[in-house]
């Protein structure tokens, strides 16, 4: 029985994989499952487009645009990616490629994490003003 046509959905966005990154990650997504299963018929670049414009707009899944996949296989891939590794392996892929295009190490030296600074206090204990609330339950406790 031939196969279907894969589902293609051709899109003109600014995450959209070039040539040259779908050819460095495509050996990682297009390989079958080692669990057997029914083959796909959606193009697989189309979901890891799918996926990096999600990523890089924060669109809610299911508010997704007519032009990309179905939001059912699009998270469905996602997870699976997720789970299995491909998703790190990916972006470790995409970064490199990123950094040889700026003529880098392709392994960056050194990371910057962004965290939140917190202001707070030298002395531990209790801090505050209750209102005088364990003032009067102390008098009233000792009179009682």
């Amino acid at each position: 029985m031939p196969r279907r046509a894969l589902r293609s959905y051709p899109t003109k966005y600014a995450t959209d994989l070039t040539d040259e990154q779908w050819a460095a990650i495509a050996p990682l997504v297009t390989a079958p499952s080692p669990n057997g299963g029914r083959p796909t018929d959606i193009d697989r670049r189309a979901i890891v487009n799918a996926l990096l414009d999600n990523n890089r707009t924060g669109g809610q899944w299911r508010m997704r645009p007519n032009d990309v996949p179905p939001m059912s296989s699009v998270r469905a891939y996602f997870d699976t990616w997720n789970r299995d590794g491909p998703c790190i392996t990916i972006n470790d892929t995409l970064r490199n490629l990123a950094r040889q295009a700026l003529n880098r190490d392709p392994e960056p030296s050194i990371s910057v994490l962004d965290s939140q600074s917190v202001t707070t206090t030298e002395a531990g204990g209790e801090r505050g003003d209750d209102g005088g609330k364990k003032g009067q339950w102390a008098q009233t406790a000792m009179l009682g």
